[in-house]
């Protein structure tokens, strides 16, 4: 995939209408209160949105909340399966369910994070929003409807993706900001660019820059630290990285499964019994292609999976029945520590245990200190990872933090992104 694109730099935007895609898929409270809980998504849309007004386009922004169901009869199976009872499953439920997804919460704080007014939209691409795109003039900003009441949105409907460009005009331009949705060949975030010149925002940039270099012609050694939970859901990124990185490091759940793999008593810890056979191709290729693959030499173990269980350091491959590992062990953190010392590139996706509970936060903080205390080019690769390293404090020190999850997930497999790959490139 060519990184290469243009931004909304290598463009004319005085005087247009730029349909901007952002990520303000934010976090609300549970209280239905429409409380933002987590605003970081708007905070990183600022500049782009500024330098846009600043330069007089007028700016239609968009984005998803949530996933509503903007079907009713699909609404109803949904929940269903989730158990609940069909006859109680009315109408105004459904439509009370869209409602909680509404965009003001976001419009709110967005005028007050700008300092002046955001228009909303009562709806997409309909005659609300016609009419208020119609009348938006330069230096001024509205937002539209939660992109994904309409069942266009997902399924890349072309007709919902030219009324939505169409709401920029004959001249308008698309700019793509939202880094988080850019692995989903989507409407608003790949359809549009059908219709309309497409180029990236400034998130979008820097991830492409940072990520892309780190991946195209990284500084080295690079290090890649893998975590989380499952085995499956990074082998596109090993396999990838197998043919980057110089070291590999690998913690979390899916750890386990190498262990027993290899033989070891994993007592009951996590484990993917299908994947056994390819944690050993993994162990075997890293050896033919001369990268070193660090693998826990110990584990912190519980009786429990709670955060008041009893604990216990065992070597790895030694964990009795009813206990099950939690976190990396001591002697398991020194070693991945030196590894990051000298690094060059350190790219790091997915914790080393159950940092939510303090007792097994060490072996992810630890990481998390190694790597910023490291002179290496630090990358957090979004989802859990970027939740650790800001919770522990840590955030203000890695050269950047991913904003998205399953984006910068699919990138370090070297997948395409429709929402970059629909981009011009430069």
């Amino acid at each position: 995939m060519n990184y290469n694109k243009k931004t909304v730099k290598d463009v004319d935007v005085r005087g247009k209408k730029v349909l901007l895609r952002c990520d303000f898929n934010v976090p609300l409270a549970k209280d239905g209160s429409g409380t933002i809980t987590d605003e970081k998504r708007i905070v990183a849309a600022l500049p782009t949105i500024r330098y846009l007004l600043e330069e007089g386009a007028a700016v239609i922004a968009c984005s998803h909340l949530g996933k509503p169901e903007p079907d009713f009869d699909k609404w109803v199976k949904k929940q269903t399966e989730k158990g609940k009872d069909p006859a109680a499953l009315t109408e105004e439920k459904w439509k009370k369910s869209l409602d909680g997804l509404r965009m003001e919460p976001v419009a709110k704080r967005l005028s007050q994070l700008l300092g002046q007014p955001v228009l909303l939209a009562d709806d997409v691409v309909g005659p609300d929003a016609a009419a208020k795109a119609a009348a938006l003039k330069p230096g001024e900003i509205m937002l539209l409807q939660n992109t994904r009441f309409e069942k266009g949105e997902t399924r890349n409907d072309p007709a919902f993706a030219e009324k939505l460009a169409g709401l920029a005009g004959v001249d308008g331009i698309y700019v793509s900001d939202a880094f988080g949705a850019v692995h989903r060949a989507h409407a608003s975030t790949a359809g549009v660019a059908r219709h309309l010149p497409a180029v990236s925002g400034f998130l979008i940039q820097k991830e492409l820059e940072i990520i892309g270099g780190a991946l195209a012609a990284p500084k080295r050694p690079l290090v890649a630290i893998l975590g989380g939970s499952k085995v499956s859901s990074k082998i596109g990124v090993i396999n990838h990285l197998l043919e980057l990185a110089d070291t590999i490091i690998i913690g979390g759940g899916m750890a386990y499964t190498f262990s027993a793999a290899r033989g070891g008593k994993i007592g009951d810890s996590l484990l993917e019994a299908d994947w056994q056979d390819y944690a050993n191709d993994m162990v075997k290729k890293a050896a033919e292609k001369g990268v070193k693959l660090l693998l826990p030499v110990d584990t912190v173990i519980a009786d429990a999976f709670a955060p008041d269980a009893n604990t216990r350091v065992v070597k790895d491959g030694e964990i009795p029945d009813g206990w099950q590992g939690l976190d990396i062990g001591p002697d398991t953190v020194r070693l991945y520590c030196d590894a990051v010392k000298d690094a060059g590139t350190v790219i790091w996706n997915g914790p080393m245990g159950v940092f939510e509970f303090e007792k097994f936060a060490a072996g992810t903080k630890a990481v998390a200190q190694a790597l910023s205390e490291t002179g290496a080019i630090t990358i957090i690769g979004g989802g859990d990872s970027a939740a650790a390293v800001q919770q522990l404090g840590y955030a203000d020190k890695m050269t950047h933090i991913s904003t998205g999850g399953g984006a910068s997930l699919e990138f370090m497999e070297g997948k395409e992104l429709p929402g970059v790959a629909c981009l011009l490139d430069k």
